[in-house]
């Protein structure tokens, strides 16, 4: 049995160049009724993101990645310093809700789970959400089904949990958002079925600091479809 004061929760929070929301985010996570440890890993922000964390060094984990790679090498890094039995994933961006984090880790803590992933589209798609990125979200769940029989609606979802233990075997290589289709991937490569729990979503467009490019959707597809056949 853990002890009382060990976290349940790694929260992995990659941040670049976010100072706008960044407060509000860590905020609401140390609201949240969890046992929880909040690794926030700056990737070599270039505005205030570093400078508005100050105040709270003292009640979370911050990683500071001086050669900038991207989502998932941010993801890679916060990883190492990860102590709770469950790892899950939250955007500095509140395109999420971190209300809602504890409905996807819950499942995983309970036993009920090992792999949980916050579905956007449970309830059909964001009619705020731009057409080439309905289109790209569609094809990578029909991927993840024909190559890996994942009955998932939102394969490119931030909010994904796995079991610390789980994703530590999993040897990530990721740099950019090819975190998401990598973890798919490989969670499925061990045999584990991925379980979707609804979330809420707020997009937000490329004016307000949206960062994924046309290209990232192709690098998610090739990932998917390199992982299927490559050992790890």
């Amino acid at each position: 049995m853990a002890e009382p004061d060990t976290p349940e929760v790694s929260i992995l929070v990659p941040a670049k160049n976010e100072e706008a929301t960044i407060a509000a985010v860590v905020e609401r996570l140390l609201a949240l009724p969890l046992r929880k440890q909040i690794v926030v890993i700056d990737d070599a922000s270039t505005d205030r993101t570093v400078k508005v964390l100050e105040p709270y060094r003292d009640r979370i984990t911050l990683v500071n990645n001086p050669d900038p790679g991207g989502k998932g090498k941010a993801i890679r890094a916060g990883l190492k310093h990860a102590t709770g039995a469950v790892v899950v994933i939250q955007d500095a961006d509140l395109e999420y809700l971190p209300e809602e984090l504890p409905l996807v880790v819950c499942p995983i803590i309970e036993g009920n789970a090992n792999v949980v992933y916050g579905s956007r589209f449970t309830q059909g798609m964001n009619k705020d959400m731009a057409l080439p990125n309905k289109v790209v979200n569609i094809l990578l769940a029909w991927l993840a089904r024909l190559l890996y029989g994942q009955k998932i609606t939102d394969e490119a979802t931030c909010y994904k949990a796995f079991r610390r233990d789980l994703l530590e075997r999993m040897n990530l290589e990721c740099r950019r958002f090819e975190f998401c289709p990598e973890v798919t991937a490989k969670a499925s490569r061990l045999g584990e079925k991925i379980r979707e729990v609804p979330v809420t979503y707020h997009p937000r467009n490329v004016a307000e600091g949206k960062k994924i490019r046309w290209t990232d959707g192709v690098e998610a597809f090739w990932t998917l479809v390199r992982h299927r056949f490559t050992k790890f």
